[in-house]
């Protein structure tokens, strides 16, 4: 299994949404490295929901339950989606700031590419995120 963190700004599209929905296609990825990571997800994989622009804060974790495939509102180009399932909400938000405040995050794509909307999360630091969150 592997880890990934993805972003929504939760005017568009929350947490709350995605609890209400259940299952929802992750569309709208227009970036070609987070289209590479959406294609590496696999069944069972867990991400990070976190809350963009407002917010800016992990809430939720969610889980792959469709690979990669065409993205339908996608107008042009070889976009793709994949299906996320709500798991569970974190007990307490993890902000950006708490986990930039922690010199343990560096490497942390959320870090590093800011303005990636799809990356990867070590096990590592998904371990550490899920305890700060006091998800078991």
């Amino acid at each position: 299994m592997k880890y990934w963190l993805v972003k929504s700004e939760p005017d568009a599209f929350s947490w709350d949404n995605q609890v209400k929905n259940g299952i929802e296609p992750w569309t709208g990825v227009r970036n070609h490295l987070a289209k590479r990571h959406l294609k590496e997800m696999r069944k069972g994989d867990r991400a990070f929901f976190y809350h963009s622009n407002v917010g800016k804060e992990i809430v939720g974790i969610v889980e792959v339950v469709r690979e990669a495939y065409s993205d339908p509102t996608a107008e042009a180009g070889d976009w793709v989606c994949v299906d996320m399932k709500a798991l569970r909400p974190v007990k307490s938000p993890i902000t950006l700031a708490a986990i930039k405040a922690d010199p343990r995050f560096t490497e942390l794509a959320l870090l590093k590419y800011s303005r990636l909307s799809v990356g990867p999360v070590s096990p590592e630091h998904w371990a550490m995120i899920c305890e700060m969150g006091g998800v078991k």
